[in-house]
């Protein structure tokens, strides 16, 4: 597991990561000595923006990655969030703090498959769920409560059952196979784990057009992200307004307290706003 170093980290990994940067060609050559200061900070922001990536001077899996040769070409670029801010009207450091935070940090699984976490509970929901004049509510009811008893892994009224990784995609795999249409919409795609149900309200010609795209690249669940800012308008007030406790919790739900996503909100967005390497664009 990649160690993510970032300002004020100190020890081995931070000299490994000088030494790397310096053989990409850091200017001026940085001093090996094991502290992620300012020099080292301006160095991995100098190594990102020539590589594509977003310029947030953190040297996490995807820098350091992209240091020793990785392929990039799926990774989210510094471009997309550069042009986010201008479309969204907020500043350029809200929308990294977002990223830094309500990210899963990668949007792929080792296999190039888009990382995705399927919610039985959501599938019992919607098979439940009448989609069309003339459905009968009571038969989708009673046979979403059959498949919770038979397949109980799968469709089931309470949340769980997680396996992680390329489980999920095993259990996405065997949900479509009771209802494909229903499964893929029980599952959260990408980076930022948008849920496949809101693929109509977020402007998708269809549900397959929305898999195909989080299946694509990370610049894609970027867009579904900014996509889901852009449809709730109490949402894009509060990231504008820089409400972080407001923001977090309509896009994590109560719980955001409990794990403190406003906090870290705040302090990364203030930690790139310090750091005069982003522009305003609101």
């Amino acid at each position: 597991m990649t160690l993510t170093l970032r300002h004020g980290d100190r020890g081995q990994a931070v000299s490994q990561l000088q030494k790397q940067l310096n053989q990409a060609g850091a200017k001026p050559a940085l001093v090996v000595d094991g502290d992620y200061g300012d020099a080292t900070e301006k160095a991995v922001r100098a190594f990102q923006a020539k590589s594509g990536l977003v310029d947030d001077g953190i040297a996490g899996p995807k820098t350091q990655g992209a240091l020793t040769g990785a392929d990039c070409r799926k990774l989210l670029g510094n471009a997309a969030l550069v042009a986010a801010a201008k479309r969204l009207g907020v500043e350029l450091a809200a929308i990294y703090a977002v990223n830094e935070v309500e990210s899963l940090g990668g949007g792929f699984l080792a296999s190039g498959k888009p990382k995705i976490l399927f919610e039985r509970h959501v599938m019992y929901n919607r098979l439940a769920l009448p989609q069309h004049e003339g459905d009968d509510a009571a038969a989708l009811k009673r046979h979403a409560d059959e498949l919770a008893v038979s397949h109980p892994h799968l469709v089931n009224p309470r949340p769980g059952g997680y396996i992680g990784g390329a489980g999920e995609h095993q259990r996405l795999a065997q949900a479509r196979m009771l209802d494909a249409q229903r499964a893929d919409e029980s599952a959260s795609w990408g980076a930022f784990q948008v849920m496949g149900y809101h693929w109509q309200y977020l402007g998708y010609s269809s549900l397959a057009d929305f898999v195909a795209r989080m299946s694509r690249d990370e610049n894609e669940h970027f867009e579904a992200f900014v996509r889901f800012i852009e449809a709730d308008a109490t949402l894009h007030k509060a990231l504008k307004g820089k409400k972080w406790a407001q923001f977090a919790k309509l896009y994590n739900g109560p719980a955001y307290a409990r794990n403190l996503y406003d906090v870290k909100l705040e302090r990364a967005y203030e930690r790139h706003a310090d750091c005069g390497c982003t522009l305003d664009a609101a």
